[in-house]
């Protein structure tokens, strides 16, 4: 009886865990556009609406090992941040060119995925 609670328990919160939705940032250490996404939106992402309701996670794309999220396609640029869900690619944004993009991106990519 035991082991039956502890299973459910574990699949409970495993199953929450997998469904938030997050933002996963693809960057290389001598990215200059990652640098400047760094100093432009890194300070306020956690602050903002949608940081608060879409957690950012970065992750080097030298480092082999990343098997957490089904890409749709490999990551060919950094940055590259994927929009993902249950551990699924919804849809990608590559590259950064600014504040104003970055930002309309975002919105448009949530909006149309319904987050």
């Amino acid at each position: 009886m035991i082991r039956l609670v502890v299973l459910l328990l574990a699949a409970c919160l495993t199953s929450t865990a997998a469904a938030a939705a997050e933002l996963v940032m693809y960057r290389s250490p001598g990215c200059p556009y990652c640098r400047a996404w760094d100093r432009a939106i890194a300070p306020i992402y956690p602050k903002t609406d949608i940081g608060r309701k879409l957690p950012l996670r970065q992750v080097d794309v030298g480092r082999p090992g990343d098997a957490s999220v089904a890409l749709k396609s490999p990551v060919r640029f950094t940055p590259t941040f994927v929009l993902v869900d249950k551990g699924r690619e919804l849809g990608r944004i590559e590259g950064y060119a600014g504040e104003d993009f970055f930002w309309g991106l975002l919105e448009r990519l949530l909006l149309h995925h319904g987050i």
